[in-house]
């Protein structure tokens, strides 16, 4: 059986024999002494050695022996003393102290990784005051293990704990941001977004750097896990009798704590929060995994699939249709207190002034499938009728020959359909599922102009760039336009101001507007001042767009306007629902009678009574609406020709360009 052995030799000859070589484990020469402190910052050595005079580091007996199954290894390397013993021998104390608080903070940091909870409204002191049932069958597990099998899996068990703690922080953003945990198999490619974000907050060089700064804690964490968890075997093997001891205190301590349901500040004291989130997760991932099948079944129920074209829509004939959505214009923006009462005044300036020129509008709400960020699923789910809550699902949908909104117009013949999306910067290859004759992104209106953070364009310039473009032709056919009016994304800072509809010109107005705006950096400093930014960013939108239909529309607009999703938790704080104002606006009177129905309210502001849909139902709403019920072929005779589009015209192409929805880059948090 192995011993601790005190040092017999003056250091100077130590440090003479670590000179000469004298290799590690030699129990004969000068190395025999304990290991010193900073041989060991944290792989347990330094923890137990013995000084100079002795004495061990943590006052036990230099001459004990060592625990059954305590090998070499755990036992400190004793070139390491004579390695560090010309400055350490010198000061045990010093020595001392410091092995005891690396120890201190291993235990910590090992606490804290195992009580994490997952969600900020969790995050209390009381969190961190319960018994980890994972901790004690860890310790308990290792206390029976062989050295190189316990050392291996201390490294195992750190890492794993390192990741489990990654994920908690992963949960922690995605629930403030999205109000959701993250998705391990379907939201990575949300941190191209991410990185975006930061670009536009930060700059380039701050964004990389963020970047690579994560890259680098994500490392330190894992690896300080790992040394922390080894360290603490260590110990816990060296006093073996305690631990054991202690072990089966706390575990029945943890026992009688789930079956009373004890708690402290209201937060259960019996912990199972690291086995919670690994569980959660992998159920998550199963359901994942299963939600292509189930997204599928669903898709395959399709009430207008059958509707012949010239039985769509028949009711708005030579309208000139406009679904405008306006970037995180949520609920809270017409409820919250501290923003309710501007954004009220503004939509019932709004009410009043379309009144005024000749217009009615009802209002409702509709339910986002996504929150904080996510607007391509938002715009999908709204224009296919299916539930796009995911990626996987957004493919699957894009991939398909569902039948859309836009597709619906398209295909009558009587229209032409147009999307105006200055968000959409790059190549978007799923735009051509929409069925939209022709759309326009950032690179194609014309814009001279600055970007506003986020936003490439300002909203009253693409409006403008609309006209200009399309409706304000002499002659054009009846439009179906989409519009997506991005000035009020995330982060809300430089804001855009309102200025005379022939000041717009290409957009280089806008550098002078944009140097007088706000810093976002400065912004993001204050959660009020994020509200308040935020609040104003919608008013900006809402002012644009019913300046736009006062000063261009006429007596064919019909208007359909709705927030995608609402803004993240920072502006709405907690549990504020996922609910999306909508509006329809109208110059015929015949038009809102279609939809007398539906119960919505008068104006544009709906109030706290007014009905709540899912958005997914709004397709069927719509169609039925302004058009006759779908028809009752069977199923067996629904599906299109290969490479036909539901409803498409022989011989009818669409534009390569089109489609309905800024691209994922257009929809960052």
């Amino acid at each position: 059986m192995s011993r601790f052995k005190g040092s017999d030799q003056p250091p100077q000859k130590e440090e003479t024999a670590a000179e000469e070589g004298t290799p590690a484990g030699d129990t004969s020469g000068a190395a025999s002494s304990g290991a010193a402190p900073d041989g060991a910052a944290l792989d347990g050595a330094a923890s137990d050695g013995a000084t100079p005079d002795g004495s061990s580091l943590d006052g036990a007996d230099p001459n004990r022996a060592a625990p059954d199954g305590v090998g070499p290894d755990d036992i400190a390397p004793d070139a390491a003393v004579a390695v560090a013993a010309g400055r350490w021998y010198r000061r045990p104390a010093v020595a001392r102290a410091a092995s005891r608080v690396t120890t201190v903070l291993a235990a910590l940091l090992v606490l804290f990784a195992l009580l994490l909870p997952n969600q900020l409204t969790r995050l209390t002191p009381g969190a961190f005051v319960r018994i980890p049932v994972e901790g004690i069958l860890v310790a308990a597990v290792l206390l029976v293990r062989q050295p190189v099998a316990r050392r291996v899996m201390a490294v195992l068990a750190g890492v794993a704990l390192g990741l489990v703690t990654l994920l908690n922080v992963l949960d922690l953003g995605f629930y403030s941001v999205l109000d959701r945990p993250f998705d391990l198999v379907l939201d990575w490619i949300l941190f191209d977004d991410a990185e975006s974000f930061l670009r536009d907050l930060f700059g380039p060089v701050g964004a990389t750097a963020a970047v690579i700064g994560v890259g680098v804690l994500v490392f330190a964490l894992l690896v300080l896990m790992a040394l922390a968890v080894v360290r603490l075997s260590r110990l816990m093997v060296r006093h073996s009798v305690a631990t054991t001891r202690t072990t089966l205190v706390l575990g029945t301590v943890w026992v009688t704590c789930m079956a009373l349901g004890v708690q402290i500040a209201g937060v259960p004291v019996a912990s199972r929060s690291a086995a919670e989130l690994v569980n959660s997760h992998v159920n998550l991932v199963s359901a994942g995994l299963k939600d292509e099948r189930v997204f599928a079944e669903e898709a395959s129920v399709d009430a207008f699939r059958d509707t012949p074209p010239d039985q769509l829509l028949t009711a708005l004939r030579g309208k000139d249709v406009i679904f405008a959505f306006i970037e995180s214009y949520g609920r809270s923006a017409v409820e919250d207190p501290a923003m309710a009462p501007q954004v009220g005044a503004v939509l019932d300036d709004g009410t009043r002034r379309l009144k005024a020129a000749g217009y009615s509008s009802r209002s409702g709400f509709l339910t986002s499938p996504v929150a904080g960020a996510g607007s391509w699923l938002a715009h999908s789910t709204f224009l296919s009728g299916m539930w796009i809550k995911n990626q996987q699902r957004y493919r699957s949908v894009t991939s398909s020959d569902r039948l859309t909104l836009t597709s619906a117009f398209r295909s009558t013949g009587d229209w032409r359909t147009v999307g105006i999306m200055p968000g959409v910067t790059r190549s978007w290859p799923e735009g051509k599922f929409f069925g939209l004759d022709h759309i326009y992104d950032s690179r194609d209106i014309g814009y001279q102009g600055p970007k506003f953070s986020w936003s490439p364009v300002p909203d009253q310039y693409s409006l403008a760039a609309f006209e200009r473009l399309e409706h304000g032709k002499p002659g054009h056919e009846p439009l179906m336009t989409e519009i997506v009016l991005a000035s009020s994304h995330n982060p809300w800072a430089p804001i855009p101001r309102m200025i005379g509809w022939d000041e717009v010109g290409d957009g280089s107005v806008y550098h002078a507007i944009k140097k007088a705006g706000k810093d976002p950096k400065e912004v993001w400093k204050d959660p009020e001042n994020v509200r308040t930014e935020y609040r104003r960013a919608i008013e900006y939108s809402l002012n644009s767009l019913v300046s736009y239909v006062e000063n261009y529309g006429d007596d064919n607009t019909v208007l359909v306007v709705l927030g995608d999703h609402q803004p993240n938790a920072t502006v709405t704080g907690t549990g504020a629902g996922r609910d999306v104002p909508i509006s329809i606006v109208a110059h015929d009177p015949a038009v809102l009678d279609r939809i007398s129905d539906w119960g919505w309210q008068d104006g544009l502001k709906p109030g706290p009574q007014a009905p709540v849909w899912q958005m997914d139902s709004f397709r069927d709403r719509f169609l039925t609406a302004y058009g006759p019920k779908p028809g009752p072929k069977p199923r067996s005779e629904a599906a299109p020709k290969s490479g036909q589009k539901p409803g498409q015209k022989s011989g009818q192409k669409a534009d390569s360009k089109s489609g309905p929805a800024p691209s994922r880059s257009a929809s960052t948090p």
